[in-house]
């Protein structure tokens, strides 16, 4: 059985480790993979066909915890402890639940003192008692005597005197004095482990097509002075097609990972495939998964050919390998009367959105199945991938962007293979 510290408005964990509120989704799952041994039986829920419209959802079941991470910037914006049975919670290093102490409303105003009345949800049958950051619920039908009510108190919320000896049904920790409208915080300092982020990345356009990116980068950087605070650091980087690896490296430093393509598996969709010479080296790609991006560089001359935008959604093959990637990319419009206009995709636009602005696509979509070798089954299905624009958009079945492929203006005498991917 788990034993761990509660801290309102931020964590739950022990010693090994910490959930904290603002963490983002691949953290913790790192946390759950590293002491697979003591926490088992983990699901991960999600919205199949509207991943955007429900929290996604780490589901503890063993311990009767579930971590819930906002939809869009996939940060953890509520703990939910719902089976206090399973777990030992303490508060300030005493314990407060236990399977020798009983979570009852004498304990919990033992342990965290007074706060104001509680909120009765009539709907739920449920009692809240809430302190900042912190609630706690308690089941009326296993009270043995009826609530008392004073309706007319706080603005018409009803607020209980509560019976002795009530337990809690259900512990949250969030962030804020209210949690039905809390958000997900800002990432906190403890989180960065010495990693960049990407606040949002705006594809750079010029007459034809994507030029470049800049990228809102945030560190977590320090003052001089080895026990200065520690701050957020915000700032701004731009890398182009035909930039050195020197240049990417001076830009956003060292990548996550280095991989070297083996194959062109996309080859037989360019032009003329036949007439193209086998090069004796391999193209390379820059993994910055903490920036959600893939930049490929040319194995001949060093520079950047094309980056790959990820947007991480649940369902997809390369789910959690990268952090969601918040990106804006302007599309020329072609349609009537719309000349010289554009629309600007993001990392929630849907692709039928897409097409409605800018018209079908040319050419039918390459169906695309990822697999780790050739007889693994991909449980999430095949993805259509569509060019338009010097880019080629990876569509998953619930019509959300998986990915987005972004060609660099195509070299004099050379042809530009527009259905080339990763």
């Amino acid at each position: 059985m788990l034993d761990l510290e509660v801290v309102p408005e931020r964590s739950l964990g022990n010693e090994q480790w910490e959930f904290t509120l603002g963490m983002p989704l691949a953290q913790a799952v790192a946390i759950l993979q590293k002491h697979c041994r003591i926490i088992k039986n983990v699901q991960v829920l999600y919205s199949e066909q509207s991943p955007l419209s429900h929290d996604l959802i780490l589901n503890l079941t063993q311990d009767g915890i579930k971590l819930m991470f906002d939809a869009f910037n996939q940060r953890l914006k509520v703990i939910e402890v719902y089976d206090l049975t399973k777990v030992k919670l303490k508060y300030c290093g005493v314990h407060f639940n236990s399977q020798a102490i009983a979570p009852t409303i004498e304990q919990i105003d033992q342990s965290f003192g007074a706060t104001h009345p509680g909120v009765y949800n009539s709907a739920e049958q449920l009692f809240h008692l809430n302190f900042r950051g912190l609630s706690f619920s308690f089941q009326l039908d296993s009270w043995t005597e009826a609530p008392k009510y004073e309706p007319n108190f706080a603005h018409g919320l009803a607020s209980l005197q509560i019976p002795h000896g009530a337990t809690v049904k259900r512990m949250y920790i969030y962030s804020g004095n209210s949690l039905q409208d809390t958000k997900a915080p800002m990432m906190p300092l403890s989180c960065f482990l010495g990693n960049v982020y990407a606040e949002s990345v705006d594809v750079l356009r010029d007459g034809t097509g994507p030029a470049g990116l800049r990228l809102r980068l945030l560190a977590a950087g320090c003052g001089p002075g080895l026990l200065a605070d520690a701050k957020m650091r915000v700032f701004e980087r731009s890398v182009y097609f035909g930039d050195s690896c020197q240049d990417v490296l001076s830009m956003l430093g060292s990548p996550h990972k280095v991989f070297y393509k083996s194959e062109d598996k996309m080859k037989i969709h360019s032009p003329s495939p036949h007439k193209q010479v086998p090069s004796k080296c391999n193209d390379y790609f820059f993994n910055y998964f903490t920036l959600g991006v893939d930049i490929l560089f040319d194995a001949n001359t060093h520079k950047v050919k094309k980056f790959v935008l990820h947007t991480n959604y649940p369902g997809h093959y390369n789910f959690n390998i990268y952090h969601r990637c918040e990106f804006k990319i302007p599309l020329a419009i072609k349609k009537e009367n719309a000349d010289g206009q554009t629309e600007t995709c993001t990392t929630y636009s849907k692709w039928d959105n897409i097409q409605e602005l800018l018209g079908h696509p040319v050419e039918k979509p390459v169906v695309l199945h990822r697999s780790s070798s050739p007889n693994n089954t991909n449980p999430f299905g095949s993805t259509f991938c569509f060019g338009l624009q010097r880019m080629i958009f990876e569509v998953m079945q619930n019509n959300h962007i998986a990915s987005v492929t972004l060609y660099g203006p195509p070299r004099p005498g050379s042809h530009l293979r527009t259905a080339e991917l990763p």
